[in-house]
C-alpha cells in the first residue's frame, strides 16, 4: 500500500503531465487555425457617381474588428481543440464581444499593408493584418500607462508607429510590433488630435487644438518649430483637428474656421481649401482629410456626414455619403487617411466602423483624374439630411 506520501507525488505527476497536454492542445490548436481577412460588404455594388455617369469610386467594404477574419475551412484537427479549450479557459465570446471598434478615430496603412486605427471608445490601437491574418489590438501608451483618447496616427520613416493621445497629451511612439519605445511633447501639447509625417525630412507635424496651433517635432521628438496661432487670416487656426502630409504638403482642417489649410514641408502656407456655407460643397465642421497620388484631397464634412471631393485645383467634385447606417452612409465620421493603392478610408465613428473606398482612376487624365460631377450649387437641405449634433 502506498504512503499518503507517494500518492500525493503521483497525483502532482499526473497534473502536471495533463497540464502540460493542454498547454500542447491549446498551442496545436491556436497554431493550425488559419483567418482570412474580409471586409463587411454591402448586397450590391455601389459607385459613385450613379450610372450613366462613369464610376468614379467604388464601395470595397468595411472593418469592425475581429469579424472582419474568418476561419479557414480544413484548417486542421488542432483547430477544434483550440476552441474547446479557448472556451474551457473563458477565451471566447465574451472576450471577443469587445473586439470591434467602438469609436475609430483616425487611421494609417502600413508598409506591410496593414490598417491602423485608433479607437478613443476602446481606448486602443487597432491592427487589421490582411497578409498575417489576424487582429492585434494595442492598448499600452508607455511601461506604466495606457492609452485614453488616441486621435492622430502615423508611421514614422523607420517604421515606429506614432500615436497623438489627447488626453495624455503627448505623443507615444511605439515600435511596429505595438510595444511602447518613447513619448514626447508633454510640455509642450494641451490637447494634441491629428498627427502626420514627411518621411523624407522624419519632420512630425501635430495638431494643438487646445492652443489652436501646428507644433513640428524631428525625428528625435524635440519640437523645432511652431506654426499659426488663434485667429482667421491665413496660417491662423480655431480649433485644428485632423492633418495628413501627402505628395509634399500638409493638409490641415481648420475646424472652427470651416476650412482646410494646405502647407508646405517647412510650414509656409499656400493655400486654403472651402468655406462656410449653405451649398453642397461647402464646410460647416470639417475633420478627416486626406488626398490620393494625383492630389484629388477627401474632407470629412461630419456635421452633414459626407465626404466631399474636391480637385488639385480646389474645385469641388462630388459628395460621397450623408446620414444614415446603411452602406455608403456616415453617421459623425471622424479621420480619412489614404494609401499607395489610392484607397480612400474613412473613420464613421458613430456606426463603429471604417468604411474603404477605391478611387477607380478611370478618365487616363493626367492630374485629378476627375471631371467636375456635381457643381457647389445644390442647397444641402435637398440632398441630405441636416440633424444637428
Amino acid at each position: 500500500m502506498k504512503s499518503f506520501t507517494e500518492t500525493k507525488y503521483i497525483l502532482k505527476k499526473r497534473l502536471l503531465i495533463y497540464g502540460l497536454l493542454v498547454i500542447v492542445l491549446f498551442a496545436m490548436g491556436c497554431s493550425e487555425t488559419r483567418h482570412l481577412m474580409r471586409y463587411d460588404m454591402p448586397e450590391q455594388d455601389l459607385i459613385w457617381p450613379v450610372l450613366p455617369d462613369k464610376p468614379r469610386y467604388q464601395l470595397v467594404g468595411y472593418l469592425t474588428g475581429e469579424d472582419n477574419f474568418q476561419e479557414v475551412e480544413g484548417s486542421g484537427p488542432g483547430a477544434s481543440i483550440g476552441r474547446f479549450f479557448k472556451a474551457l479557459v473563458g477565451l471566447g465570446s465574451e472576450n471577443e464581444r469587445v473586439r470591434t471598434l467602438l469609436r475609430p478615430q483616425s487611421g494609417t496603412v502600413d508598409d506591410q499593408g496593414r490598417v491602423i486605427v485608433t479607437d478613443a471608445g476602446r481606448q486602443s490601437v487597432f491592427v487589421f493584418d490582411e497578409k498575417q491574418g489576424k487582429m492585434s489590438i494595442w492598448t499600452g501608451a508607455t511601461e506604466e500607462f495606457n492609452f485614453v483618447s488616441p486621435v492622430g496616427i502615423d508611421i514614422a520613416k523607420n517604421g515606429d508607429v506614432l500615436v497623438a493621445d489627447a488626453e495624455l497629451r503627448r505623443v507615444i511612439r511605439l515600435d511596429s510590433q505595438g510595444n511602447p519605445k518613447s513619448e514626447f511633447g508633454f510640455d509642450d501639447l494641451e490637447r494634441p488630435t491629428g498627427l502626420a509625417i514627411d518621411k523624407i525630412s522624419g519632420r512630425i507635424f501635430v495638431s494643438d487644438t487646445g492652443e489652436n496651433n501646428l507644433k513640428v517635432y524631428d525625428d528625435n521628438g524635440t519640437l523645432i518649430q511652431v506654426i499659426g496661432q488663434v485667429g482667421i487670416k491665413k496660417g491662423e487656426f480655431n480649433a485644428p483637428t485632423h492633418i495628413s502630409f501627402k505628395n509634399g504638403k500638409l493638409y490641415v482642417t481648420d475646424t472652427f474656421n470651416a476650412r482646410i489649410q494646405v502647407f508646405d514641408s517647412k510650414g509656409i502656407f499656400l493655400q486654403s481649401i472651402g468655406s462656410r456655407g449653405l451649398y453642397m460643397g461647402n464646410l460647416v465642421r470639417p475633420k478627416g482629410v486626406a488626398a490620393d497620388s494625383q492630389g484629388n484631397v477627401y474632407i470629412i464634412e461630419s456635421f452633414h456626414d459626407y465626404l466631399l471631393v474636391y480637385d488639385q485645383d480646389r474645385r469641388f467634385l462630388m459628395p460621397i455619403g450623408g446620414t444614415g447606417s446603411g452602406a455608403g452612409q456616415f453617421y459623425l465620421p471622424a479621420g480619412a487617411w489614404s494609401d499607395q493603392e489610392d484607397r480612400i478610408y474613412v473613420a464613421d465613428m458613430y456606426n463603429r466602423r471604417v468604411a474603404i473606398f477605391q478611387y477607380l482612376q478611370g478618365s487616363g487624365r493626367k492630374g485629378s483624374g476627375l471631371t467636375r460631377l456635381q457643381e457647389a450649387n445644390t442647397p444641402i437641405e435637398a440632398s441630405a439630411q441636416t440633424d444637428v449634433k
